[in-house]
């Protein structure tokens, strides 16, 4: 094993599951801080823990507490963040310097691969990736979430690029950066709380098992970069594409009303679409995470096997 990294803290379960070769699977906690209200925040990340614990694997949730990156939180660390105020949501630009000034930080999907990779945990569960914003050809609103990819070698399963994106400006960015997408059992780019788009991945594979084994040659090929799982959510939870399309176009039209940008945009669009949906919105992420932790566990299970977890 790799020597520590001086500024990450692990936990004690996920650091004698990293010594022993035993599976890890790492999970994001903007997701707590800034994707869902209290105390369904809590009740989720905890139903995730436990839901990649019953698989065998231990998780790993990251987040930035008072200048260090913790990698494993404890349930009172959990508590404590699903309640706290003026929290950082952190991304490669700033990852730093909430480290370095002492800072707590909730980590997106691109701090949560950084962090991952520097504890040497292969594997990521996350609800939806970010991507190209809607309008971005003016705006120039692109997540960095996308160009974390090329850069670090991390699985990321997702229910997709979030619907409140430009999909085919998103799938644009991600080809051009030469990043796998994968298809879970699908081929159909799933939308987040849909299960399909009119978009066809690229790739598709039926198990975790062949996962594990196409992340494990990229390795001994040399090939740099994260990989993006796409896994549908169940079907009894998702909600349809026609009828998400209309509820996202006046989310989309009040968040421009009200003058909001940059890392404001997400939350505030999760916020209306749930207020818009009376609630299916958030229902149907809880589901979805739920179903990509299941995923993440499996691929990290059969990632072990191989020797390059």
């Amino acid at each position: 094993m790799q020597a520590l990294n001086p500024h990450l803290s692990l936990s004690e379960p996920v650091a004698a599951a990293l010594a022993a070769g035993r599976p890890v699977v790492a999970l994001e906690s903007t997701i707590i801080t800034h994707g869902m209200p209290h105390p369904r925040n809590l009740e989720t990340a905890l139903a995730v823990e436990a839901e990649i614990r019953a698989q065998g694997v231990e998780p790993a949730t990251i987040a930035v507490l008072e200048g260090k990156i913790h990698v494993g939180l404890d349930q009172t660390q959990l508590e404590a963040l699903a309640v706290a105020k003026d929290v950082m949501k952190l991304s490669r630009a700033d990852l730093a310097y909430a480290v370095a000034s002492g800072r707590t930080g909730s980590t997106t999907v691109a701090a949560t691969m950084i962090a991952a990779q520097l504890a040497g945990i292969s594997v990521f569960a996350t609800g939806g990736i970010g991507g190209v914003h809607q309008g971005a050809e003016t705006s120039f609103d692109i997540s960095a979430d996308l160009y974390e990819f090329p850069q670090t070698d991390v699985v990321v399963v997702c229910a997709g690029p979030k619907a409140i994106l430009d999909l085919n400006k998103t799938m644009e960015v991600l080809e051009t950066n030469g990043v796998p997408v994968i298809g879970y059992s699908t081929d159909c780019l799933p939308a987040f709380w849909s299960r399909e788009s009119d978009i066809t991945v690229p790739l598709r594979m039926d198990s975790a098992d062949e996962i594990a084994r196409h992340t494990a040659l990229r390795r001994q090929l040399g090939i740099q970069g994260g990989t993006l799982i796409a896994n549908p959510v169940p079907q009894e939870y998702e909600i349809p594409a026609p009828v998400i399309a209309s509820i996202i176009e006046q989310a989309l039209s009040d968040a421009d009303q009200q003058g909001v940008t940059g890392k404001d945009v997400t939350p505030y669009l999760l916020s209306r679409m749930f207020e818009l949906t009376e609630g299916k919105s958030l229902e149907t992420n809880i589901q979805l995470v739920l179903n990509n932790a299941r995923l993440a566990a499996q691929i990290a299970l059969e990632l072990a096997k191989t020797g390059q977890d």
